[in-house]
């Protein structure tokens, strides 16, 4: 028997209106009723057997259809055609004298079925209102409060928080009241926007009411506070429950779960599962929501073994993962280069009966084209396009950026042309990354010509448009066309961001206007825009290249009273440019510091990567990731090489650094006086001082000055090694080599002495130092300190106390003579 409403539903959905016409059918309202059921997510076609049902001869579609189409029509955003329709079910309303209460149970019962958006309950006030019906239809709940608590919570899941307000104010002019259940869902509206000042308010308007606040109403404060980050304040609303607790508050697993959620939000995992552990001591069970917040808290700290065993306790719990659960941890895998685990994993999730989704294969697709092979993520969306899945903005997205990427603008441009013919013609977000791929690869021709024709399209550029624009103009040296977009966006009004003046300082430098700058930054200052790490890096990065290097400092420093630490960039561009101002002992003392982690924070995620105090055995591999992280650092290749030798070797690891070494060499690096001097030193701490003074003689064979840093280093290893007086005939010979000792060597020799119970020749090398212009430092008084207290000499400890104080160490006397001092009377 065939089935008339879903044969109807089918022909309306492909759009086959004629063969609609030679249906022989007789229309009813349980007819209309079943087929805007059906086409509840097709809107086009419920219009279309909507206007042709009301277009028979014999027939009128009942107030009940009526709300169905305007739920459909306004969830579509089609508000004129629903407007249309209202008015007719307003005329039908008052022509057939029906209560307006019985068409808002009708609203409220779709809206329940139909799981739309609210808006549809605005349009249908206002039509009320302007019918003069309004205290009939705010009348309609009064022995109703839960309609009115759906109408609240209809305008906060739309996001018009400040509709539903209005709604519960019109409630009170009416002498009506909202229950626990309407006031909740209020809360809840100001929670979806972080706007924790509104829940305040609410909570008073509930106080004044005498309105009790209920389980709800605290597990909502504590997912506000959490969702604003206030972990704390919502960890004391989760404690005042527990002391309140009774038969109002009885805590239960949703509590629980929204506290574990924001505990994982910010990181804090072990707080999260000592709360889980006490939800488990009180008898109640885990749930899906705990067990993928738990997922995601350590996916989002990279401890992505402790992930795998909550899906495994999932599993062992008889809970089945779901999409979210897989697609998670299929993100921590491609987020930190683990392709094939992500490809395992998802197979695994297909196996299980969790087919994948557009998420799940985004995520593949942007794993692929970081970390893997572009020709993969291909393959991987030809299977998507097989399996009849429809890509979306994001995939499309992912997989223009790894084409530009890697280079390829023509299979770019090929996949854009399948972009036009999907209908994403009005889409902002891909015109961007297509005109942000051409414009990297200086192609601002053709990045001009898609613009043109995406506006004739219809597509609107916005500010990243623009900024993208003006980036692409200034990066081939065409400073004029970038001002000219800038003066179009001052005309027509579009905010200004600190991103177009960067691009804008770094084209200016570029094109060798640098007297323009000066006007560029009182421009940023009197917009209110604060600069930043990039603003300052192609500041630094234009000064140094013009060889004005009081410039370049001057930003440098005014970057570091602001507090912004420098990052990999702005140490490498000083480094390079003092090298070619022929500043290199400055140049290899600075990145001597990059070494320090703390000083480059955002070089730790890279460091990462290689596990330093593993062996590393896979230095092909290694040396492969070191090439793509000096393109996407955008910093010179010896530099981060450098960085990266200089770590493996302070973790002791010089046999790993040099096979490294030995592999960067076959692509074209040259190890230089930085490279020596982090691995002689390395063998120098070690106890491998002959080994160091082989690296030495390496470096003059290779036509390599060693520097003062190269020898302090050596002469360090011989102190350490009991080679005192190797070490100070060494010192002896710096001056022949056109070397000036600084107060490291003299540091390092005169605490070799004292610790060698050698304290006069200490002493001489004092002497020595201070004529040399060379000021003593803490560290030489500390050690002359410990070996005055060492040997008990009492008076010779306290002369040199005063000294200290007389050169002006008062602040240091406490952290290191105090201790000496109480050691020294024998405290």
């Amino acid at each position: 028997m065939v089935n008339l409403p879903a044969q109807i539903s089918r022909l309306l959905i492909l759009r086959r209106f004629d063969a609609l016409k030679c249906l022989r059918f007789t229309f009813s309202n349980q007819l209309v009723d079943v087929v805007l059921k059906d086409l509840k997510l097709h809107p086009v076609s419920a219009l279309h057997f909507f206007n042709l049902a009301c277009k028979q001869n014999h027939f009128r579609p009942h107030f009940k259809s009526y709300v169905k189409i305007i739920h459909i029509l306004s969830n579509a955003r089609m508000f004129d055609e629903a407007r249309s329709y209202l008015r007719g079910l307003v005329e039908i309303t008052e022509g057939n004298r029906l209560p307006v209460s019985l068409v808002f149970d009708e609203l409220v019962t779709v809206y329940r079925e139909f799981k739309f958006c609210g808006t549809v309950f605005d349009m249908v006030l206002k039509a009320y209102v302007e019918k003069r019906l309004c205290e009939e239809c705010l009348s309609w709940s009064c022995s109703r409060c839960v309609y009115c608590a759906i109408v609240v919570d209809a305008y906060c899941k739309d996001g018009r928080v400040a509709q539903a307000v209005e709604f519960v104010e019109g409630l009170e002019r009416m002498g009506l009241e909202l229950n626990v259940v309407g006031f909740n869902s209020l809360i809840n509206g100001y929670v979806e926007n972080g706007d924790m000042e509104g829940v305040e308010k609410v909570l008073g308007l509930m106080s004044q009411r005498g309105t009790l606040k209920n389980v709800v109403t605290f597990t909502l404060l504590i997912k506000g506070y959490c969702k604003t980050g206030e972990i704390d304040q919502a960890y004391r609303v989760f404690r005042r429950m527990k002391e309140e607790k009774g038969d109002i508050l009885v805590l239960d697993d949703k509590v629980y779960g929204v506290l574990i959620a924001g505990l994982c939000r910010a990181g804090r995992t072990d707080d999260a599962v000592r709360i889980r552990n006490e939800m488990l001591s009180l008898g109640l069970r885990m749930n899906l929501f705990i067990y993928n917040s738990l997922i995601n808290g350590y996916c989002k700290l990279g401890q992505l073994r402790e992930a795998e065993q909550v899906i495994m306790s999932m599993v062992e719990g008889n809970l089945k993962p779901d999409g979210y659960s897989y697609n998670t941890l299929l993100d921590g895998y491609c987020k930190r280069g683990l392709i094939d685990d992500a490809l395992k994993l998802c197979h695994k999730m297909t196996e299980d009966g969790v087919y994948p989704s557009n998420i799940t294969y985004n995520t593949l697709l942007k794993g692929l084209c970081q970390y893997g092979d572009v020709d993969d993520a291909l393959r991987l969306w030809q299977l998507m396009l097989k399996r009849g899945f429809v890509p979306d903005e994001v995939g499309f997205s992912t997989l223009l950026h790894g084409l530009f990427r890697r280079g390829e603008s023509d299979r770019a441009l090929m996949l854009w042309r399948h972009v036009l013919a999907k209908g994403y013609t009005t889409s902002t977000i891909l015109l961007n990354t297509m005109l942000d791929g051409l414009c990297k690869m200086g192609k601002m021709i053709e990045a001009e010509q898609i613009l043109a024709k995406m506006k004739e399209l219809g597509c609107s550029a916005d500010e990243v448009t623009n900024r993208t624009l003006i980036d692409g103009h200034c990066r081939v040296g065409d400073v004029q066309r970038a001002f000219e977009i800038k003066d179009s966006m001052d005309l027509e009004g579009v905010p200004a961001s600190i991103e177009m003046y960067n691009s804008l300082i770094s084209g200016l430098f570029r094109a060798e206007k640098s007297n323009k700058i000066p006007d560029m930054l009182s421009e940023v200052h009197a917009k209110g825009l604060s600069p930043n790490i990039i603003t300052y890096g192609a500041l630094i990065s234009g000064w140094l290249k013009e060889g004005n290097s009081k410039k370049a400092f001057d930003a440098y420093f005014e970057m570091r009273e602001k507090g912004i630490a420098p990052n990999v960039y702005v140490c490498s561009t000083i480094i390079g440019g003092l090298n070619k101002l022929g500043q290199n002992d400055d140049a290899n003392m600075l990145l001597q510091k990059m070494v320090d982690l703390d000083v480059i924070p955002n070089l730790k995620p890279f460091y990462n990567c290689f596990n330093f105090n593993a062996i590393q055995k896979e230095t092909e591999k290694i040396a492969n990731s070191l090439d793509e992280s000096t393109q996407r650092y955008i910093i010179p290749n010896n530099i981060l090489y450098n960085v990266v030798i200089a770590g493996l070797c302070k973790c002791g690891k010089i046999g790993d650094a040099r096979k490294i070494i030995r592999d960067l060499s076959q692509r074209g690096f040259n190890p230089d006086e930085f490279t020596y001097s982090a691995l002689i030193h390395s063998a120098s701490i070690s106890g491998a001082v002959d080994e160091a003074f082989l690296l030495r003689d390496e470096m003059l064979e290779k036509g390599l000055s060693p520097n003062i840093v190269t020898y302090n280093a050596l002469i360090d290893g011989l102190c350490k090694s009991g080679n005192l007086d190797r070490a100070l005939r060494l010192l002896n010979k710096l001056h022949s080599k056109g070397l000036v000792p600084n107060i490291i060597t003299y540091n390092t020799l005169i605490h070799g002495c004292c610790k060698s119970g050698r304290t006069s020749e200490a002493l001489k090398l004092m002497g020595r130092m201070t004529k040399e212009g060379v000021a003593p430092s803490v560290k030489t008084y500390s050690a002359f300190l410990s070996s005055f207290s060492q040997q008990g000499n009492v008076e010779e400890y306290m002369k040199l106390c005063d000294v200290m104080h007389k050169a002006g160490f008062q602040n240091e006397f406490t952290r290191y003579c105090r201790p000496f001092e109480a050691e020294a009377v024998g405290v």
